[in-house]
């Protein structure tokens, strides 16, 4: 039997994938979740070739078409970029710094997470109505994304041995060249998860960049498709959106490596030292965390403030308002228990197994969630009015964009927590006898579980977010927290929406401080991995 891990002085095991042959208890799901996924497709390749494959060339090669292309690969890159130094800078300050409140600081850096991209860019260009389009977008995707890394980041962080940052400080490196030189390196798989995450979200927003009108694949497909006039050109823009999608997923897998890193045991042996960086580190860095708290809770929530101040007289009915809060609870939590229970099978193979298939069904739950929320709904409306009648306008065809659209950051989450469980545990469950399914159910998924309700909890966070696939699939009468806030704000009625903009706010805040909670929990006397 080949062993797929090998082990280092320090303790740490380089978990290699199998190259044995993944079993039918893990294909069939995951082949099950990569079929939901890629289901928008279908929709896309028949409206786009209605015209013929040589209109669809002539779209694609359009000067227009390029120019997005270069816009929104140009909005991804940087804002990729400044969530990457954002969510890394302030994962270490809070797991490995001496910073005065880190575990506060830990929490609040998550509760962006609960701000929508719609909410923050409303709060932004109704202060500054002259704000700059692509900087207004880099600006607003940017403070609502940077804890997609952040927290992959710190939880890496919280698990890794601290002998190999104490043997580079025994030869008389400083802080920041261990940081630079050993602490970087450790934490790069999940920073690649991360800045993987924010690339797809930013390439399918739609909310932040239609109210600050800056013209990518997301704005203008939607005005495509409102139009009606030009649905098959809107469905060739998607399906290069997927194209890029495609090429983004295959580079995060070559800076990911063939290797990933496993610990022997639940976590790290004893406490991390936490560094002290000096005065004027400490205050820089607080200048730091607090300058990003400020910009990406502070001004949003002042200017929500604001509106309901000014609405106190909308005459807001309280008992729609509950209503609305209802729904969005439960269907967000039926949403995150599809989406995670299509996502485990799918998050082990990429973790434990080295073949085609295990690649070709990771890479192909990620088509979806590059494709906006509008383009999803009405794949589905096509679907469910063409295949599926009876499901059109039910709760099951809504539950099934939620998966296409969240199935990565569920997937993320259960590779990267399979990928640091020791694989030797489930050889020797093999080795006594027990078959694939009982090793997945004894061995693999407790020893995976805080990163499938990780995830769990970061779906259920998106779903109450999600505004166009809520719009178009909603059941009959089914109103949610987003639908009124978006009701209210295209009539321009500002001070009635605050009310349902709050409420999703605090909703939200809820699962994101369990996430930043989560982790930075284990934290507590100087840095022990729960």
């Amino acid at each position: 039997m080949a062993v797929p891990s090998t082990y280092s002085p320090t303790g740490a095991a380089l978990s290699r994938p199998h190259r044995l042959r993944p079993p039918a208890v893990l294909l069939v799901p995951a082949a099950l979740a990569a079929a939901v996924a890629v289901l928008p497709l279908f929709y896309l390749v028949v409206r786009a070739l209605e015209g013929g494959p040589v209109e669809l060339l002539q779209l694609l090669w359009r000067e227009r078409t390029l120019r997005l292309a270069a816009r929104s690969l140009g909005l991804t890159a940087v804002v990729t970029a400044l969530c990457l130094v954002i969510g890394i800078s302030l994962a270490w300050l809070t797991t490995r710094a001496r910073l005065p409140g880190r575990r506060l600081w830990a929490v609040v850096g998550a509760l962006p997470l609960a701000v929508p991209s719609y909410v923050a860019a409303y709060a932004w260009i109704a202060a500054f109505p002259r704000i700059p389009p692509f900087g207004g977008s880099v600006l607003v995707l940017t403070l609502c994304s940077y804890p997609y890394v952040m927290l992959p980041v710190a939880a890496t962080l919280g698990r890794t041995d601290p002998a190999l940052e104490e043997v580079s400080r025994s030869l008389g490196k400083g802080w920041l060249a261990t940081f630079l030189a050993v602490t970087l390196r450790q934490v790069r798989p999940a920073a690649a998860v991360g800045g993987l995450l924010v690339a797809l979200y930013v390439l399918s927003d739609f909310g932040a960049v239609a109210i600050l009108r800056y013209d990518v694949f997301t704005r203008v497909i939607y005005t495509s498709y409102r139009s009606s006039f030009d649905a098959t050109a809107a469905a060739g823009l998607g399906l290069l959106l997927v194209a890029l999608t495609v090429a983004i997923v295959w580079a995060e897998g070559r800076t990911r490596g063939r290797a990933g890193q496993a610990r022997v045991g639940g976590g790290a042996t004893r406490r991390h030292r936490l560094i002290s960086l000096g005065p004027a580190a400490t205050a820089a860095g607080l200048a730091w965390a607090g300058a990003v708290a400020v910009l990406a809770l502070g001004f949003p929530l002042a200017s929500l403030g604001y509106w309901l101040a000014r609405g106190r007289s909308a005459g807001v009915d309280p008992a729609a308002l509950g209503a609305a809060a209802a729904s969005t609870i439960g269907v967000a939590a039926l949403g995150a228990a599809v989406t995670t229970a299509l996502a485990i099978a799918v998050g082990i193979l990429a973790a434990r197994y080295r073949s085609r298939s295990a690649r070709v069904l990771e890479q192909a739950t990620y088509a979806g969630h590059a494709l906006p929320g509008i383009v999803v709904g009405l794949a589905l409306v096509f679907f469910g009015v063409r295949y599926a009648f009876p499901f059109y306008q039910q709760l099951p065809l809504l539950l099934v964009a939620y998966a296409v659209l969240f199935l990565p950051a569920a997937v993320g989450s259960v590779r990267a927590s399979v990928a640091q469980s020791p694989p030797v545990l489930e050889e020797v469950a093999r080795s006594l006898g027990r078959g694939p399914g009982r090793v997945l159910r004894d061995v693999t998924l407790p020893l995976a579980g805080p990163g499938v309700a990780a995830g769990a909890a970061l779906v259920f966070l998106t779903c109450m977010k999600e505004l166009p696939a809520t719009l178009l699939l909603r059941p009959t009468g089914l109103e949610t927290l987003a639908t009124r806030l978006w009701a209210e704000t295209e009539v321009g009625a500002y001070a009635a929406a605050a009310p349902y903009a709050v409420l999703l706010v605090l909703l939200a805040a809820v699962p994101a401080a369990v996430l930043g909670r989560r982790r930075s929990a284990a934290l507590d006397g100087g840095g022990r991995a729960s």
